[in-house]
């Protein structure tokens, strides 16, 4: 069946009919211009989503020392300070299918990696220069009360923990690529993962329309308030309504233990995914650094404290990632996957689970006391 055109109808109707983007360039900064083609979702607070450009073909280091480098087509953020890396190709090139996944997943393990506050700061600062953005008027919708450098430092807080959007954009969106988004958005804890399919349909002179469709866990997910997992967020109170429903009281004082010292040394922050879940930010190396999540998942039960040793070792390097590991209590459920860190680069998500945890004297104080340590490790730099 050959495509149908679009209807305009003003003081007469006029035709539209599909038609494809000349030039990935002419796509490209088509989202550069009007990013308002992928604002699907809402912030934590209910407010629709807007998206900000930070900037175009961003430079992406392979390696501290700078490496041979890759340019993602598009970063934006919103005004939660969570970046969004954006991909686009044409249907008509065939890397759309799969080879564009690998390089989306490394352009967001290095960024997270490699994109300090500052320079994003002023990547953004040298985009609206360049695009004749008003620094202050759009600073204004996005810094709320907080300064740019606040602002700045919570963006890259969110990429070291992996917090971030993951969006391919074209104008076709084969199987092949739907079926691997929807995977990828339903395994990963942290990072939300989209496919836009943007369809351009021209008339008379200037006239175009562009139809954007969300594939993602499932599409009509990310179009429906309640199914957007970006939508609500954990609070305290949330995390304790579940916890007061564990029938181990071990495993409640234990959890409770968590988000009490989270709340007295550190900065807890509610999760967005389907089941509750919160995370501890303490202040490491000067920042707030990500260190663990506390997962509360339903039916079945399933009560897991992951730590985000990505961030360490963005802010520490692998050895201070190393001493942190080294000083966690050797629990069965976790020993292995700490001595398989070293192969990962200190880039991973080690869990175990609460009822572990609560069973083995003295282990929570432990973990405490390795966070106690971790800050202090922070203020001093990490051992040589």
């Amino acid at each position: 069946m050959s495509e149908q055109p679009v209807f305009v109808l003003g003081r007469e109707l006029q035709s539209l009919e599909l038609a494809e983007f000349a030039t990935e360039a002419e796509f490209q900064e088509l989202l550069a211009r009007h990013p308002r083609v992928l604002d699907f979702g809402a912030l934590a607070d209910g407010r629709p989503l807007r998206l900000v450009l930070v900037a175009r073909e961003m430079r992406v280091p392979s390696s501290a020392e700078g490496g041979a480098a890759y340019w993602l087509d598009h970063l934006f953020v919103d005004a939660d300070g969570v970046p969004t890396l954006v991909e686009v190709k044409r249907a008509t090139d065939t890397r759309i299918r799969r080879e564009v996944v690998g390089q989306m997943l490394d352009y967001a393990a290095n960024a997270a990696r490699y994109w300090p506050a500052a320079l994003l700061q002023r990547s953004f600062e040298d985009s609206c220069l360049q695009g004749g953005r008003a620094l202050e008027e759009v600073y204004g919708e996005l810094l709320g009360e907080r300064s740019a450098d606040e602002f700045w430092t919570t963006v890259e807080e969110r990429l070291a923990a992996g917090q971030m959007r993951l969006l391919f954009v074209a104008d076709r969106i084969p199987l092949e690529l739907r079926a691997i988004v929807e995977f990828l958005n339903r395994q990963l804890r942290q990072t939300d993962v989209y496919a836009v399919e943007l369809t351009q349909y021209r008339g008379g002179g200037d006239l175009r329309v562009l139809v954007p469709r969300i594939h993602g866990e499932v599409a009509t997910a990310a179009k429906s308030p309640a199914g957007r997992r970006t939508a609500q967020r954990t609070t305290r109170a949330d995390m304790e309504a579940v916890i007061g429903s564990r029938p181990d009281p071990e495993v409640r004082r234990t959890a409770a233990a968590l988000l009490g010292h989270a709340a007295a040394h550190g900065r807890p922050e509610g999760g967005t995914a389907k089941y509750r879940s919160m995370s501890a930010y303490y202040p490491v190396a000067g920042r707030q650094v990500p260190v663990w999540t506390l997962s509360l998942q339903e039916g079945p039960v399933r009560d897991d404290l992951s730590f985000a040793f990505g961030s360490i070792t963005h802010h520490l390097g692998p050895e201070g990632a190393a001493a942190f590991a080294a000083s966690l209590p050797a629990l069965p459920e976790l020993a292995d996957k700490l001595e398989a860190l070293p192969a990962k680069g200190y880039n991973a998500w080690p869990s175990v689970s609460l009822a572990s945890l609560a069973a083995e004297p003295d282990a929570l104080e432990r973990i405490l006391s390795a966070i106690q340590s971790l800050m202090v490790m922070g203020s001093c730099g990490a051992p040589s």
